[in-house]
Protein backbone atom coordinates (compact mmCIF):
# COMPACT_ATOMS: atom_id res chain seq x y z
CA UNK A 1 0.00 0.00 0.00
CA UNK A 2 1.32 3.19 -0.70
CA UNK A 3 2.08 6.25 2.64
CA UNK A 4 -1.44 8.29 1.97
CA UNK A 5 -3.65 5.88 0.56
CA UNK A 6 -7.09 4.87 2.37
CA UNK A 7 -7.85 1.60 3.51
CA UNK A 8 -11.31 0.80 2.58
CA UNK A 9 -13.67 -1.81 3.91
CA UNK A 10 -16.38 -2.73 1.75
CA UNK A 11 -19.42 -4.17 1.19
CA UNK A 12 -20.90 -4.09 -2.70
CA UNK A 13 -23.34 -7.32 -1.65
CA UNK A 14 -26.20 -6.59 -4.47
CA UNK A 15 -24.44 -3.88 -6.93
CA UNK A 16 -24.31 -3.84 -10.60
CA UNK A 17 -20.96 -3.41 -11.82
CA UNK A 18 -19.71 -3.33 -15.30
CA UNK A 19 -16.43 -3.80 -16.12
CA UNK A 20 -14.38 -2.71 -19.27
CA UNK A 21 -10.82 -3.18 -20.40
CA UNK A 22 -9.17 -2.23 -23.23
CA UNK A 23 -6.84 -5.36 -25.49
CA UNK A 24 -3.87 -3.70 -26.31
CA UNK A 25 -0.87 -4.27 -23.68
CA UNK A 26 -2.15 -7.75 -23.09
CA UNK A 27 -0.01 -8.70 -20.05
CA UNK A 28 -0.22 -5.65 -18.39
CA UNK A 29 -4.21 -5.82 -18.66
CA UNK A 30 -4.84 -9.32 -17.20
CA UNK A 31 -2.55 -7.73 -14.36
CA UNK A 32 -5.36 -4.82 -14.34
CA UNK A 33 -8.05 -6.87 -14.74
CA UNK A 34 -7.13 -9.89 -12.29
CA UNK A 35 -6.63 -6.48 -9.73
CA UNK A 36 -10.66 -5.30 -10.60
CA UNK A 37 -11.54 -9.19 -9.97
CA UNK A 38 -9.84 -9.12 -7.03
CA UNK A 39 -10.97 -6.27 -5.57
CA UNK A 40 -14.96 -6.66 -6.86
CA UNK A 41 -14.41 -10.19 -5.02
CA UNK A 42 -13.27 -9.04 -1.67
CA UNK A 43 -16.20 -6.58 -1.67
CA UNK A 44 -18.36 -8.92 -2.08
CA UNK A 45 -19.88 -8.06 -5.46
CA UNK A 46 -21.11 -10.93 -7.94
CA UNK A 47 -23.23 -8.99 -10.48
CA UNK A 48 -20.41 -7.97 -12.59
CA UNK A 49 -20.77 -7.74 -16.76
CA UNK A 50 -17.58 -8.02 -18.62
CA UNK A 51 -16.56 -6.09 -22.04
CA UNK A 52 -13.74 -5.91 -24.33
CA UNK A 53 -12.97 -3.18 -26.43
CA UNK A 54 -10.29 -3.33 -28.87
CA UNK A 55 -8.25 -0.05 -26.56
CA UNK A 56 -8.23 2.70 -24.49
CA UNK A 57 -10.16 5.31 -27.06
CA UNK A 58 -13.32 2.95 -26.82
CA UNK A 59 -13.38 2.95 -23.29
CA UNK A 60 -15.71 5.86 -23.31
CA UNK A 61 -18.45 4.49 -25.39
CA UNK A 62 -18.73 1.32 -23.59
CA UNK A 63 -19.15 3.29 -20.31
CA UNK A 64 -21.80 5.64 -21.88
CA UNK A 65 -23.95 2.51 -22.93
CA UNK A 66 -23.46 0.58 -19.60
CA UNK A 67 -23.24 3.18 -17.21
CA UNK A 68 -26.93 3.88 -16.92
CA UNK A 69 -27.25 0.17 -16.45
CA UNK A 70 -25.07 0.01 -13.27
CA UNK A 71 -24.34 0.88 -10.40
CA UNK A 72 -20.59 1.43 -11.42
CA UNK A 73 -18.03 1.10 -13.88
CA UNK A 74 -14.26 0.13 -14.24
CA UNK A 75 -12.61 1.41 -17.28
CA UNK A 76 -8.91 -0.38 -17.40
CA UNK A 77 -6.36 0.73 -20.03
CA UNK A 78 -3.02 1.19 -20.88
CA UNK A 79 -1.41 3.81 -23.01
CA UNK A 80 2.37 4.26 -23.60
CA UNK A 81 4.27 7.13 -24.85
CA UNK A 82 5.64 6.67 -28.28
CA UNK A 83 6.97 9.45 -30.89
CA UNK A 84 3.76 10.77 -31.67
CA UNK A 85 0.83 13.08 -30.18
CA UNK A 86 -1.09 9.89 -30.70
CA UNK A 87 -0.67 9.19 -26.92
CA UNK A 88 -1.87 12.54 -25.88
CA UNK A 89 -5.12 12.86 -27.59
CA UNK A 90 -5.79 9.07 -26.18
CA UNK A 91 -5.01 10.22 -22.67
CA UNK A 92 -7.10 13.31 -23.04
CA UNK A 93 -9.99 11.70 -24.87
CA UNK A 94 -10.27 8.83 -22.36
CA UNK A 95 -9.90 11.05 -19.25
CA UNK A 96 -12.86 13.53 -20.53
CA UNK A 97 -15.26 11.49 -21.94
CA UNK A 98 -15.18 9.42 -18.96
CA UNK A 99 -15.32 12.18 -17.01
CA UNK A 100 -18.41 13.38 -18.21
CA UNK A 101 -19.91 9.96 -18.87
CA UNK A 102 -19.59 9.77 -14.71
CA UNK A 103 -20.77 13.39 -14.61
CA UNK A 104 -23.69 13.30 -16.64
CA UNK A 105 -25.15 9.68 -15.37
CA UNK A 106 -24.20 10.06 -11.77
CA UNK A 107 -22.74 6.63 -12.11
CA UNK A 108 -19.28 6.39 -10.50
CA UNK A 109 -16.96 5.66 -12.75
CA UNK A 110 -13.57 3.82 -11.89
CA UNK A 111 -10.45 5.20 -14.17
CA UNK A 112 -8.01 2.28 -14.47
CA UNK A 113 -6.13 3.73 -17.17
CA UNK A 114 -2.81 3.21 -17.14
CA UNK A 115 -1.14 6.66 -18.96
CA UNK A 116 2.57 5.42 -18.74
CA UNK A 117 6.01 6.80 -20.76
CA UNK A 118 7.20 3.35 -21.14
CA UNK A 119 6.23 -0.21 -20.55
CA UNK A 120 8.46 -0.71 -17.02
CA UNK A 121 6.31 1.90 -15.50
CA UNK A 122 2.84 0.07 -16.94
CA UNK A 123 4.41 -3.31 -15.46
CA UNK A 124 4.97 -1.71 -11.77
CA UNK A 125 1.31 -0.22 -11.41
CA UNK A 126 -0.38 -3.42 -13.31
CA UNK A 127 -0.66 -5.61 -10.00
CA UNK A 128 1.29 -8.27 -11.74
CA UNK A 129 3.98 -9.95 -9.46
CA UNK A 130 7.19 -7.78 -8.77
CA UNK A 131 4.83 -4.89 -9.35
CA UNK A 132 4.31 -1.87 -7.12
CA UNK A 133 0.79 -0.52 -7.40
CA UNK A 134 -2.42 -2.29 -8.39
CA UNK A 135 -4.45 -0.12 -10.29
CA UNK A 136 -6.66 -2.44 -11.28
CA UNK A 137 -7.53 -3.18 -7.49
CA UNK A 138 -7.38 0.49 -6.82
CA UNK A 139 -10.12 1.67 -9.38
CA UNK A 140 -12.49 -1.20 -8.78
CA UNK A 141 -12.61 -0.24 -5.23
CA UNK A 142 -12.77 3.25 -5.94
CA UNK A 143 -15.67 2.83 -8.26
CA UNK A 144 -17.40 0.44 -5.51
CA UNK A 145 -16.77 3.04 -2.59
CA UNK A 146 -18.07 6.06 -4.42
CA UNK A 147 -21.25 4.21 -5.19
CA UNK A 148 -21.77 2.82 -1.54
CA UNK A 149 -21.06 6.31 -0.67
CA UNK A 150 -23.80 7.61 -2.68
CA UNK A 151 -26.74 4.71 -2.16
CA UNK A 152 -28.58 7.16 0.25
CA UNK A 153 -27.78 10.61 -1.46
CA UNK A 154 -30.87 11.57 -3.60
CA UNK A 155 -31.34 13.12 -6.96
CA UNK A 156 -32.67 16.58 -6.15
CA UNK A 157 -33.54 18.25 -9.16
CA UNK A 158 -30.98 20.50 -10.44
CA UNK A 159 -31.41 24.35 -10.96
CA UNK A 160 -32.57 25.84 -14.24
CA UNK A 161 -30.27 25.26 -17.11
CA UNK A 162 -28.47 22.61 -15.31
CA UNK A 163 -29.25 18.67 -16.74
CA UNK A 164 -30.18 16.17 -13.91
CA UNK A 165 -27.88 12.83 -14.13
CA UNK A 166 -29.64 10.45 -15.90
CA UNK A 167 -30.96 7.57 -13.20
CA UNK A 168 -32.44 5.23 -15.32
CA UNK A 169 -32.49 1.45 -14.67
CA UNK A 170 -32.71 -1.42 -17.58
Amino acid sequence: MKDGSPTIQLNGAGLRVALIAAQWHRDIMNGLIDGARRSLADAGVSDVRFVNVPGTFELTVAAARLAPHHDAVIALGVVIRGGTPHFDYVCQAATIGLTEVAVRTGVPIGFGVLTCDDEQQALARAGLPGSVEDKGYEAATAAVATSIALRDVPVLPTPAGHRAPDQSTP
